[in-house]
C-alpha cells in the first residue's frame, strides 16, 4: 500500500462524558486531515479508559466504549467493521446482597502480532461512543490514540474512503 509518512508519531487523547446517567454519548473527534493532498491517519495503537461502573447492591452496571472510523447510533464491538477499539467495565451484582463482582474487558488495544498498524483513517475523523448500563451518575471515558499522518496515492486514498464509508 503506497502511503509516506508525514509526521512522527503523534498522540491524540480525549475525555467524553455521557449527557445523562446511562444515555448514549458521542463525540466525533476532528483530525484536521488535508483530503486535497490525499492525506490519512495511521493507526499503530488506541487505549481506553471506561470510568468504573456504580457499585449497587442487587443490580448489574457498566460503562462501555468504542472508538469507531464512523458515526454510530450505539457502542460498538471489535466485531463491527467501523469499530477500531472497544471496552467495558462491569459489576455484577444482581441477585447478591452485600457485594458484587467487578469484570473489565477491553478489545486488546495493542495487539500481540507485530503489525504495521491496526487502522487507517481516511477521513477527517473518528468517534467515541459511551453508554452506562445501571449507574446512577453519568459516566466518561479517557480514549488515547497513537499514529501517524501519512499521504496516500490518489487511488488508494479514493479505496480507503469508500471502504471507511462503507463499513457505517
Amino acid at each position: 500500500m503506497p502511503l509516506k509518512a508525514t509526521s512522527s508519531v503523534i498522540t491524540i487523547s480525549n475525555l467524553t462524558t455521557e449527557t445523562a446517567a446511562n444515555t448514549f454519548t458521542q463525540a466525533e473527534i476532528d483530525l484536521q486531515l488535508s483530503p486535497l493532498d490525499n492525506e490519512v491517519f495511521v493507526v499503530l495503537a488506541v487505549d481506553t479508559a471506561p470510568a468504573p461502573p456504580d457499585a449497587l447492591d442487587g443490580v448489574d452496571t457498566a460503562t462501555s466504549v468504542s472508538v469507531s472510523t464512523t458515526s454510530r447510533t450505539s457502542v460498538g464491538s471489535i466485531g463491527n467493521n467501523n469499530v477500531i477499539a472497544a471496552g467495558q467495565a462491569l459489576i455484577r451484582s444482581a441477585g447478591l446482597t452485600g457485594g458484587g463482582v467487578g469484570f473489565q474487558q477491553f478489545s486488546g488495544e495493542t495487539p500481540t502480532a507485530n503489525l504495521d498498524y491496526i487502522g487507517i483513517l481516511a477521513t477527517n475523523n473518528f468517534f467515541v461512543q459511551i453508554e452506562g448500563l445501571g449507574n446512577t451518575v453519568a459516566k466518561n471515558t479517557g480514549v488515547r490514540l497513537w499514529g501517524y499522518r501519512a499521504r496516500a496515492d490518489a487511488s488508494t486514498y479514493a479505496a480507503l474512503v469508500q471502504s471507511e464509508v462503507l463499513s457505517s
